[in-house]
């Protein structure tokens, strides 16, 4: 189809691999961000425009003549904590008024799932944001995706450093909740056949990954897959925030963003039923330990290795 792609986010993981992605498939892709001089400068081989979602600059410019917006804007780890769901929220709405005054055809949002229970702050922020862009007139295709695994997920880098670092490991209660991990380039995938899914109405899909593991056994098959065991150790007090500074003890996770992530930890995040991927043709998800080995591979640490080559010493006399 003619016109472009505007991805909103196109700095952050899921953004750069989706770009990336677009570009392969012969895609006009416009990468927004709020400082595209900045952007440029950083990786001068995309095409960087003016998208600021909080202020509303550039996105009428940005949307007209586009066949489709990428919504990946997620303001985690950026600003106050407690005004986290009104800033998305209201980022949401601008570019819902922008997408209406320009004519736009369709609307991509990548959210998170809907827990049983009462959602954490952030996961309501982003239910919540995947609502108010399905409001406006423009068609608008959520998928939502639990854990994302892929060299420079937040939650990659601390179940990776956790099985990779931790010959004894203290479980906390909420390593025993479920989801459905995820690789990044089957979230593309989905991400861009949504592009031009030829309906025409709004709606919400799950983007279920191949299998429902538990905090736990995902740590497990993350080791197994480098060789490494640890000793696991329940300590069922381990309360919310006493295990997102733990996080950033053991691992590289920012504080603030680990905090959230915790939070979204304390109870299952599963689909339904297979979700978008009926929309696809029969396409299915990549196996998990496949999507662990690839992540692996492409992301040499040397800065770890010694640690990791003690790690495996150690695990392997416990």
């Amino acid at each position: 189809m003619s016109g472009h792609v505007v991805v909103a986010g196109a700095s952050g993981f899921v953004g750069r691999n989706l770009c990336r992605h677009l570009s392969s498939l012969g895609a006009e892709v416009w990468c927004g961000t709020r400082d595209p001089a900045r952007a440029a400068a950083a990786d001068p081989t995309r095409r960087w425009v003016l998208f600021d979602v909080e202020r509303e600059e550039g996105l009428d410019e940005a949307l007209t003549g586009a066949r489709g917006l990428v919504y990946l804007v997620h303001q985690m780890g950026q600003g106050d904590p407690a005004t986290l769901h009104t800033r998305e929220v209201a980022s949401a709405e601008r570019v819902v008024k922008a997408a209406d005054r320009v004519g736009l055809r369709r609307i991509v949002y990548l959210g998170a799932p809907r827990p049983k229970a009462v959602p954490s702050p952030h996961l309501q922020s982003r239910l919540d944001t995947g609502a108010a862009l399905r409001s406006g007139r423009v068609s608008t295709l959520e998928l939502r995706a639990s854990m994302i695994i892929g060299v420079g997920s937040e939650s990659w880098v601390i179940v990776r450093d956790l099985a990779m670092r931790l010959p004894v490991m203290l479980l906390p209660r909420w390593l025993g909740n479920r989801s459905q991990p995820i690789g990044v380039d089957d979230v593309v995938r989905a991400l861009a056949h949504a592009i031009d899914d030829p309906t025409t109405a709004s709606a919400a899909f799950d983007l279920p990954g191949p299998e429902i593991l538990s905090a736990r056994q995902i740590l497990e098959r993350v080791a197994a897959v480098r060789g490494f065991r640890a000793l696991m150790i329940p300590v069922p007090v381990l309360t919310p925030r006493l295990s997102a500074h733990w996080l950033r003890l053991v691992t590289r996770a920012d504080y603030s963003i680990a905090r959230q992530l915790v939070d979204g930890m304390g109870y299952d995040l599963l689909a339904d039923d297979e979700g978008y991927w009926r929309r696809m043709g029969g396409a299915t998800p990549t196996p998990f330990d496949d999507v662990v080995r690839a992540t692996l591979a492409a992301e040499p640490d040397p800065a770890n290795t010694r640690v990791e080559r003690f790690v495996q010493r150690v695990a392997m006399r416990v």
